[in-house]
């Protein structure tokens, strides 16, 4: 006893007396962190501090305050936006065909280019004092999703030039002189602009570009001024083919020292008209058979000015960091819009479709097996539309949280593979034929091009979202890496004192209330609200210590061998994600006044991540290097066993039935789909369809009825069907009318588009005579 006490007692004067733990404990770690902090070059470094924390803050600290994220505003339109939706977007909507824009004029109609310039639809982002619209990211993302609703082609067109780019850059870079002649004529159309950043050598890693401009002296408008002289090779550059001003991302260098004593300044960007003397665009490519213009950009030895610089010579050097800026905003917008639009498509039509769709007599929606992918489609769709809301709330705000929208855009652009994965299963030949009334083809061969771009997935996934986060969103590691590069090593050693004490505190608290949270199922944790969902808080706080304790654990064990151990933080990454989806899900059921017509799809989703958050971190444990590390880890964060189990088979039937339903659920859910009341629409035609079978599901009942006894025929359909049905008193004349209808748009919905021989051949689906797809469609 005496012993432990002995023990105690030095504990406390080795922690308590400074200038004792700093020479006994805190100069042996500091130069222990120093040898075992990774290297960052000044592209990482400069995208590691770029952007905000939020509530991924919240969730890596181990104890995120609900109450905060339940008290954060919803993203609302305002009366203009809303005013702007109900009339332009509108008409938008109504002029696009995206069958004739993919399939025969692989481009938007020149009326369509038209009135997205005089409507402003590109200026969205722009100042209302530059006449642009100045729309909020709520009314950006909300255009954005509507229009992928119908063509992604016309939606991609419009969310470019309102993402990365020019209008963004100069926005809020840009010299006051490069602002008043710019943005003005961006705004309203009078120039397209592109930004060049991808190359043949670089893509996700942006930083690699070997695109250079050399500072030298040169003539521009018949005066010789200093200026550089640029070669750059560009690819997939969207909107380059039709673009009047190019933004540049290239490596500047000074060899001569004309403009200051660095020889190597840095990314740099600048603005160029591509008019531009050896500018070279025009050249297109065929991304996935979309109809967007997306190209190629080249120059050699193309001088500009350095005024030419996005904020002027002062930005010399500056530009990745601008970049990345800009970026962590714009990748919270525009592909999680692409992908929420496919969860509202899928969810909407996929319903009306396994009612409409029937087999055996019956609705193929009321099949086990179709059950099984159309309750996968709503508890993701509800999901992503979450994850769009909450994301959107933090750049309402102002934040720029470069973490969230790292998840977001992964995470999200994954769940629309899926949920249109699943849609094309059930739909089958009518989603593989492509037509006037396939609303999914385009949407499916789509994906990849979100997939891929923005940071390809696999990258954002291995080395994005954990390794940003683990820095970005950790009390006290950001911090202690600022005080182990201060050249200054005494005052870096006292701050690191300091921090390093805390952070030890930190970890112990993070073991033991895993611990404890882990024998206690979550019990004792507090959760802000009652009801069905309170118990998922507190599993959810679990797991966020659980998260902040291996995140510890794996860069004390592993430091700078951790930044190349990509499945290991991917799999940390992970589990951030599904806690960040699982507390939006959370937040959007609060909301909207917790409606009782959602717990299906609210228990699915969350259930669903955390399950995926247990899967994350068994093959953490399974897979962490140092395995007797990992079996304490384990022991902590599940002593009772991993019990998070996927989502029922009940919850997935509960949520198809209420997909077949039509009513205020459904709207809410799928409002981003757009369809127009025209049952030769895109979309019309299966709504229509839907609508007209439920108003009849009386009538064939009855005809299901005389089927089983003999007295009808179960070959009969269409015209037929009434008349013989009306012929044997089934059904009264009155019924008979409405049933040939209802049939007529039946057999549409679930017919195929097909074509006379040479339509498809020689290209002619739509000529100057007319549409012939009246006379080429067979249903």
């Amino acid at each position: 006893m005496e012993i432990l006490i002995l023990i105690i007692v030095l504990l406390v004067i080795v922690l308590a007396v400074g200038d004792i733990r700093r020479s006994l404990i805190t100069k042996p770690v500091f130069k222990l962190f120093k040898r075992i902090l990774p290297p960052l070059s000044d592209t990482e470094r400069e995208a590691m501090e770029a952007g905000d924390i939020w509530w991924d803050g919240e969730l890596f600290s181990g104890r995120p305050d609900w109450q905060k994220l339940l008290e954060t505003p919803e993203p609302k339109l305002t009366n203009e936006e809303q005013a702007f939706v109900d009339n332009q977007l509108a008409t938008l909507l109504d002029m696009l065909d995206d069958f004739k824009i993919v399939q025969q004029d692989r481009d938007l109609p020149k009326p369509v280019w038209d009135f997205l310039r005089k409507e402003r639809f590109f200026a969205m982002i722009i100042g209302k004092e530059y006449g642009g619209l100045d729309f909020s990211p709520a009314a950006n993302s909300f255009i954005v999703s509507r229009i992928a609703s119908r063509s992604i082609s016309a939606a991609v067109s419009v969310m470019v030039p309102n993402s990365l780019g020019p209008g963004e850059l100069l926005t809020h870079y840009g010299t006051d002189e490069q602002k008043d002649y710019w943005l003005p004529r961006l705004a309203d159309g009078t120039d397209i602009p592109c930004f060049a950043l991808t190359g043949p050598e670089a893509g996700s890693d942006a930083g690699a570009i070997p695109d250079e401009g050399i500072i030298c002296k040169g003539e521009h408008e018949g005066k010789e001024v200093l200026g550089i002289r640029l070669n750059w090779s560009k690819r997939y550059i969207t909107l380059a083919p039709s673009a009047t001003v190019l933004g540049l991302a290239f490596k500047l260098y000074d060899p001569e020292g004309l403009f200051g004593d660095k020889k190597e300044l840095g990314i740099t960007c600048a603005l160029i008209p591509t008019s531009h003397k050896g500018v070279v665009t025009g050249d297109r490519h065929f991304p996935l058979n979309q109809a967007f213009l997306n190209g190629t950009t080249y120059g050699e030895d193309v001088f500009i000015p350095l005024e030419w610089i996005i904020g002027g010579a002062d930005y010399a050097g500056k530009g990745w960091r601008m970049l990345v800026e800009c970026l962590s905003a714009g990748r919270g917008i525009s592909l999680p819009a692409l992908a929420t639009a496919s969860g509202h498509v899928t969810q909407r039509m996929t319903g009306a479709y396994a009612y409409v769709r029937q087999q055996f007599g019956l609705p193929i929606g009321v099949f086990e097996g179709v059950q099984s992918a159309m309750g996968k489609i709503g508890g993701t769709n509800y999901t992503l539309e979450s994850m769009r809301r909450l994301t959107v709330s933090a750049l309402c705000q102002g934040k720029s949280p470069s973490v969230v929208t790292a998840m977001t855009k992964y995470h999200m652009t994954e769940m629309g593979r899926e949920v249109i994965e699943h849609a094309m299963d059930i739909h089958a030949g009518k989603g593989i034929q492509l037509g006037p009334h396939n609303y999914l083809g385009h949407n499916y061969m789509a994906t990849p091009v979100s997939i891929t771009v923005e940071g390809a997935n696999i990258l954002t996934r291995n080395l994005m979202i954990f390794g940003q986060g683990a820095t970005r969103c950790h009390p006290y590691v950001l911090e202690e890496m600022k005080a182990a590069a201060n050249p200054d090593e005494e005052q870096g050693l006292m701050a690191f004192d300091g921090l390093l004490m805390k952070h030890i505190g930190f970890a112990v608290s993070n073991v033991f209330s895993s611990l404890w949270m882990g024998v206690t199922s979550s019990r004792f944790n507090e959760t802000p609200v009652s009801g069905e969902t309170g118990r998922y808080y507190q599993h959810l706080t679990r797991f966020s210590r659980g998260l902040a304790m291996a995140a510890d654990v794996s860069m004390l064990m592993l430091g700078g061998d951790l930044k190349r151990k990509e499945m290991i933080s991917a799999r940390l990454g992970d589990v951030l994600s599904h806690l960040y989806m699982a507390s939006a899900v959370l937040k959007r059921f609060e909301d909207e006044g917790r409606q009782a017509a959602d717990l299906p799809y609210v228990h699915y989703a969350v259930q669903h991540h955390l399950h995926k958050i247990g899967h994350a971190f068994d093959g953490f444990f399974r897979n962490f290097p140092k395995r007797s590390v990992a079996v304490l880890m384990r022991a902590v964060v599940f002593p009772l066993g991993n019990r998070f189990a996927e989502p029922s088979d009940q919850l997935l039937q509960d949520i198809s039935t209420d997909m077949m339903k039509p009513g205020i659920t459904r709207d809410r859910h799928t409002f981003l789909c757009y369809w127009k009341d025209d049952e030769n629409d895109m979309t019309g035609h299966m709504e229509k369809a839907f609508l007209a079978m439920l108003e009849m599901k009386d009538v064939y009942k009855k005809l299901r009825k005389a089927q089983k006894r003999g007295e009808l025929s179960s070959n009969l359909n269409g015209q037929a069907l009434a008349d013989k049905a009306q012929a044997l008193n089934i059904i009264s004349a009155e019924e008979a009318e409405q049933l040939a209808h209802t049939e007529k748009l039946r057999l549409t919905a679930i017919g195929v588009d097909s074509f006379a021989p040479g339509i498809i051949e020689n290209n002619q689906f739509y000529t100057t005579k007319g549409d012939l797809r009246k006379q080429a469609v067979r249903d």
